[in-house]
């Protein structure tokens, strides 16, 4: 067993504690079920040993009517019992989802470069359902069955010790199928959970990526790797469902095997008058109640091994601590409202960055944003010009430098309101699935329809939504498919106006679009810059020529500075780059 295996107990366990009053009742009612089983053998071996020989029907009526209230109270009592133990599961799983999701979502960035979005998914769906089959069913059914078992065997040494022991005659029959069983099918299981990891992951990145596969032509050869994963998918399980196919028929003929070898000598014992009727006819109903916990035992006893690699898996991702560090002088949020609820002025004093160690991408980077003004940066595929924006945003860390906003450093400033009074247009928009409006607005209660629809007719794609069939409420598709780049750029403006950001970020905002939508963009874009500390990065000059300070990259340097005059002025870099760009 791994070592990590009783931690995760406790770690799940510690899951229980909000909701401990509820698991006690449920605990209660699994006591009270396994009690409760064997009361209904020896009510009948009492009818038919004390009451069917007096020939007295009221008596015997009343004691059918006892044992027909303790079937009906034990079946309320299983009816409550699987209703708790169920809602408490799935509130359970409800709580370690939402705790799950929260962590992810304040990982660093850097974190999802390295890590497959199916293993993700796998974690929050797959393996938190798993672990739900353990605290709906589980540890309360391997608890509720070990206590029927005890009651099982007590009543039966206390009816009849002799007719026991030939009952369990066929026990170490059934350890050792167990066992075998056990080992067998959690392997298979562990295998099982892996080729389900396997093709979340398949499935996710080739949907994501289904556009580059038909582009490529390689449907027939993608769709062969996908037959032979999901082929090991179902050969797994099918091992699993051997093992069951075995197991279950072989415990029912060894349970068959107690049954006759309890008939052949019980029989032998009435004829003896050594045992009564009623003692022969309770055993065999024993024997039935003997074997089905056992059954059930061996199957909650893998739910529970894979629960355990589930939750190894998931507290592994919770312990994984990749956040953004925070300063010890961390500013209030007052203080940094104060600072960020104006325009600001931004600092980069030699700012060094790597994304893997001794691979640099910022070699000493150090420039000054005055407040309210615009600054665009230029440079070849691989300058770091989205690296100073990662900086800034803080999805990276620096190694070494500074970075200040209005002379405060940005490390002391809260995430939260950092982020909040920035804003960033992509050249790839990202649009979640729903409406237009839920977009604009990032289902944000303070912003309301109106203020989106202000925003967009400042924009200028008012007419364009309207002209749509639910208007706003129109749908955009999964990532906004149903809409143009430019369309889903607009969009992202007007997200900008209704947030209204003191610091903008436009990261190639105006690249692959068409003629029309450019100018669309490029009024957008006049419009958001407004009393707006702004950087842009592009490759087209007719967005920047007006910027306040060009800043040109390459190779993790500034090589020039200044304004579009000055630079062509000066002929350098610059002036060679605007020869071979759309102005």
């Amino acid at each position: 067993m791994s070592t990590t295996k009783p931690s995760s107990f406790k770690r799940l366990f510690q899951l229980i504690q909000p909701y401990k009053s509820y698991f006690y009742f449920a605990v209660f009612l699994t006591i009270l079920v396994s009690l409760l089983g064997p009361v209904r053998p020896f009510l009948v071996q009492y009818i038919i040993d004390h009451i069917y020989p007096t020939k007295d029907c009221s008596l015997l009526l009343f004691y059918i009517a006892i044992l027909l209230f303790i079937l009906i109270f034990t079946s309320i009592v299983q009816y409550a019992q699987n209703y708790i133990t169920n809602w408490l599961s799935q509130t359970i799983m409800k709580d370690l989802r939402d705790k799950v999701f929260h962590h992810i979502v304040n990982l660093k960035i850097q974190f999802f470069d390295k890590t497959p979005i199916g293993t993700l998914h796998t974690r929050t769906i797959s393996d938190i359902q798993t672990l739900n089959d353990v605290f709906s069913g589980g540890f309360v059914t391997i608890f509720g069955e070990l206590l029927q078992l005890i009651a099982i065997w007590s009543m039966m040494f206390y009816t009849d010790w002799y007719l026991t022991l030939i009952v369990l005659t066929t026990l170490p029959i059934i350890i050792i199928v167990t066992q075998v069983f056990r080992k067998n099918v959690k392997v298979a299981f562990q295998e099982v959970r892996k080729k389900v990891a396997e093709l979340n992951s398949f499935i996710q990145e080739h949907i994501t990526g289904m556009a580059v596969i038909q582009w490529f032509g390689q449907e027939k050869h993608e769709f062969q790797k996908f037959i032979k994963i999901n082929e090991g998918h179902r050969d797994e399980n099918i091992k699993t469902i051997f093992y069951y196919s075995l197991y279950f028929p072989a415990i029912e003929i060894i349970a068959a095997m107690g049954i006759g070898l309890l008939v052949w000598l019980g029989a032998y014992e009435v004829l003896e008058s050594k045992v009564s009727l009623g003692v022969l006819i309770a055993f065999i109903m024993y024997i039935n109640m003997f074997f089905r916990p056992i059954r059930l035992i061996a199957d909650q006893f893998n739910t529970i091994q894979m629960g355990v690699v589930s939750s190894e898996r998931i507290f592994s991702l919770l312990d994984i601590q990749d956040f953004i560090k925070q300063s010890d002088s961390l500013l209030s949020f007052e203080q940094a409202l104060q600072i960020l609820d104006t325009p600001p002025s931004i600092e980069f004093i030699d700012v060094h960055f790597e994304y893997q160690v001794n691979t640099p991408i910022l070699r000493g980077i150090s420039f000054f944003v005055e407040k309210g003004t615009t600054t665009a940066i230029i440079g070849h595929t691989g300058a770091g010009k989205t690296s100073i924006i990662n900086l800034l945003t803080r999805f990276y860390e620096f190694q070494n430098g500074k970075i200040l906003i209005n002379q405060q450093d940005i490390r002391t400033f809260p995430l939260e309101i950092l982020r909040k009074h920035m804003a960033i247009v992509l050249q790839d928009v990202f649009l979640f699935s729903g409406s237009i409006l839920e977009n604009i607005t990032m289902n944000d209660p303070n912003i309301s329809e109106a203020d989106a629809i202000e925003a967009c007719k400042y924009i200028g794609i008012h007419d364009f939504i309207v002209s749509l069939p639910n208007q706003y409420q129109n749908s955009v598709g999964e990532r906004g498919s149903s809409l143009s780049t430019g369309q889903r750029q607009l969009i992202a403006f007007a997200r900008v106006i209704v947030f209204n950001p003191t610091l903008l970020i436009l990261d190639e905002a105006t690249s692959n679009v068409d003629t029309e939508s450019e100018i669309l963009i490029q009024n957008a874009i006049q419009k958001v810059l407004s009393n707006r500390t702004a950087i842009i990065i592009a490759h087209r000059l007719s967005t920047i020529q007006n910027a306040k300070q060009i800043i040109v990259m390459d190779k993790g340097k500034i090589i020039e500075k200044g304004n579009h005059q000055s630079l062509i002025e000066k002929q350098g870099i610059y002036y060679k780059m605007q020869q071979f760009v759309e102005v």
